[in-house]
């Protein structure tokens, strides 16, 4: 049996140590800022993408990898036998799938998974694929259980201010003005591939990143226990600690990791947003 490799873009927002423990192979997103384009998570990163906006008031443009990126990943991969599992933001979100799943064509060991999500809720795929290929099992085999597992991830962030989703064109002035005056947090989720508001919580980033938490895991029975993420946007220590503190009392789960969000996550949502994200062992309502 060939060996599987295990490929992502850079939205999986996977940590260094997490990429090398599990070899997964990166393609990452180009990031668009000040007129220059940068390669995300190489020469830029979120906070950059900060200091930028707050000197400039611009926000970056990510763009997805060519299709000349995939073509000549997947070849270097598959070289020397070898088979590629590769997974990609959602489709609704990006043309990154779009542009590998024709690369792929080309390549009769290569499979492309559509995660359906973004930062660690793809991440959360990623692993599974990683062990599953650990474990011995071929990488089409790997593919089609990821897919029927893509419903089962829940992927959620609380965004503590709306100046980024305004920003960026998916909140109107109005309401940004309304939520940040009433201290409203919205709760986004995805869900089918695209992003929507669930909840809106009220009150400070704090309390509300506690009822959030709770929530969210309720008892923890219905939480796959092999990995947990608090992904956060660059949030200060105390505050993800802290959910990871509260994580972790309510189940005995495996690995809790704690992710920084990549360019992506950031520069749409902003510095104070934070989620955890996990797999569910049931189709309940997220």
């Amino acid at each position: 049996m060939s060996k599987v490799i295990i490929g992502s873009d850079s939205t999986s927002d996977l940590s260094p140590e997490l990429i090398e423990r599990y070899g997964i192979k990166i393609v990452p997103l180009s990031v668009g800022l000040g007129g220059k384009d940068y390669i995300d998570g190489v020469d830029i990163d979120p906070e950059k993408i900060y200091a930028h906006y707050e000197a400039t008031g611009e926000l970056p443009k990510t763009a997805a990898p060519s299709l000349t990126d995939f073509e000549e990943f997947f070849k270097e991969h598959t070289k020397d036998g070898s088979s590629v599992v590769f997974f990609t933001i959602s489709a609704e979100m990006s043309c990154t799938y779009n542009n590998a799943r024709l690369a792929a064509e080309e390549f009769p060991n290569v499979f492309v998974v559509d995660t359906k999500n973004l930062s660690t809720g793809g991440g959360l795929l990623v692993l599974t694929a990683a062990e599953l290929a650990e474990a011995g099992e071929s990488a089409e085999s790997i593919a089609k259980k990821c897919e029927e597992l893509t419903p089962y991830v829940d992927a959620s962030f609380i965004v503590d201010d709306l100046e980024f989703l305004h920003k960026g064109g998916r909140c109107s002035a109005v309401a940004a003005f309304g939520a940040n005056l009433l201290q409203l947090k919205p709760c986004i989720t995805v869900s089918n591939g695209k992003m929507g508001v669930a909840k809106k919580y009220r009150g400070t980033f704090k309390k509300v990143l506690e009822s959030y938490v709770a929530e969210r895991l309720g008892d923890g029975s219905d939480v796959v226990p092999r990995h947990v993420f608090v992904t956060h946007a660059g949030c200060d220590t105390e505050i993800y600690e802290k959910c990871v503190e509260q994580v972790k009392s309510i189940a005995p789960f495996d690995e809790v990791h704690i992710t920084r969000a990549g360019c992506t996550i950031s520069s749409h949502c902003g510095r104070n947003t934070l989620g955890v994200l996990f797999i569910r062992k049931s189709l309940g309502e997220k």
